[in-house]
């Protein structure tokens, strides 16, 4: 289901959530929740906490698989060391400003990253 963003976020880090298990719209309210971030989604107080709830279960059903996955030594240390570098690459990205021409090579270096570390 697509949803009609308003986005604040950079072609990057859209390029990531594309392909994560969250919506933009998901990964704004729990940065709303977290206090980093304020959005405005104009939408009604019901629909709001609906969508509040749905993000906290997503979020708790990725804390239990990397729970799953590291307790039966699928997801390895090595695996954990990469997710960390790369998320500490995309905090710094986040709010950069990134030429276009370069954003095609940094997703493409984090996809292959990802792909090594999946393994399968």
């Amino acid at each position: 289901m697509a949803e009609n963003v308003d986005s604040n976020f950079n072609n990057i880090i859209k390029q990531i959530i594309k392909k994560s298990l969250f919506t933009e719209r998901q990964i704004q309210i729990i940065l709303n929740r977290k206090n980093l971030s304020e959005f405005d989604f104009g939408i009604s107080k019901g629909a709001y906490f609906r969508q509040v709830n749905q993000s906290r279960d997503k979020l708790m059903g990725l804390f239990y698989s990397i729970i799953l996955l590291r307790g039966l030594g699928i997801l390895l240390p090595d695996d954990i060391d990469v997710i960390s570098r790369l998320a500490e690459q995309v905090s710094v990205i986040k709010d950069s400003d990134v030429f276009p021409e370069r954003e095609e090579q940094v997703t493409n270096v984090i996809d292959k990253l990802v792909r090594q570390a999946c393994g399968m």
